[in-house]
């Protein structure tokens, strides 16, 4: 039996939590890191995980240069164009999987190295890289939507994740694929960011909450005009099943001190909203307490 080879551009909390758990199914799995760095990593990616705690073997590289079945990238949005420079030209990819938030990185994507490539797939998720090859799971779960055009090529690597304790489904339609998750990420990381607080503090103050729904519902608004399937009352429900210490990662820049992801997360919506003449109140109000 032949293992799919992967390499994780990106290796933080989503990339890592993705290396980790292949890794232990026995998977090939290459870390692929700044330069630089690359002494500070183990040869092991350990993981804490309400799923499963393990420890499993990684190759650790500055480039991608050799063959790979399938490129995982999990960077931040602002840092993609840097991490593609260690992709060479040349490099023998399979299958490219992003895994950053937002839409936009999807086309750039497809420019690089070609659309039938590109296997658009979103993960809902808290994880955190504690320190280089170390990963920490938060959530009690983890969430991956993949393009259903990507299964063939796919499909070994989303059962090993599955058998971890991945919830995972194949998507037909890539925008609602994509804005699936945006009209969920967006509200949740602006609102939490706006307010420098945990979803349950924002969940607890009636005009936060009023503002965030708001949110949600221009989100869906945007998406339904992109020609996403997407359910606003869905959405909010999921919302308020969530941990009231749930933070999002755009939250926790803010806290950090961080490079934010804001045109990643809210410039589809804003964008979108402009192309189609759909009038926004909530969004920008977020979007501006976010940069105050």
């Amino acid at each position: 039996m032949r293992f799919v080879t992967h390499g994780i551009l990106g290796p933080g909390g989503v990339g890592g939590l993705i290396g980790a758990v292949l890794a232990n199914g026995g998977e090939p799995v290459t870390l692929i890191v700044r330069p630089g760095t690359e002494r500070a990593y183990p040869s092991t990616i350990s993981l804490e995980s309400p799923l499963g705690t393990l420890r499993a073997p990684v190759s650790v590289a500055t480039r991608a240069g050799g063959a790979l079945d399938v490129l995982w990238i999990a960077t931040k949005a602002t840092q993609l164009e840097k991490a593609l420079a260690s992709v060479d030209r040349d490099a023998a990819v399979g299958t490219v999987v992003p895994l950053l938030n937002g839409v936009d990185h999807v086309a750039r994507l497809k420019q690089r190295f070609g659309a039938d490539r590109v296997v658009p797939a979103t993960i809902t998720v808290e994880s955190e890289r504690t320190a280089p090859g170390a990963i920490v799971h938060r959530s009690t779960f983890a969430r991956l939507n993949v393009a259903a055009r990507g299964r063939a090529r796919l499909e070994s690597a989303v059962a090993v994740l599955s058998r971890f304790g991945f919830e995972c489904a194949w998507v037909d339609d890539e925008a609602t694929l994509l804005w699936g998750k945006l009209v969920f990420l967006a509200p949740v990381a602006l609102a939490t960011s706006a307010n420098r607080s945990p979803l349950g503090d924002v969940r607890s103050d009636p005009r936060q909450m009023g503002r965030l729904e708001a949110s949600v519902r221009e989100a869906c608004a945007v998406a339904a005009a992109e020609g996403a399937k997407v359910d606003a009352e869905a959405v909010l429900a999921r919302i308020r099943s969530l941990p009231p210490g749930t933070r999002s990662s755009m939250e926790k820049d803010v806290a950090a001190g961080n490079p934010l992801e804001l045109d990643a997360i809210a410039g589809p919506v804003l964008r979108g909203a402009a192309r189609h003449g759909i009038q926004l109140t909530a969004t920008p109000e977020l979007v501006a307490a976010v940069r105050s």
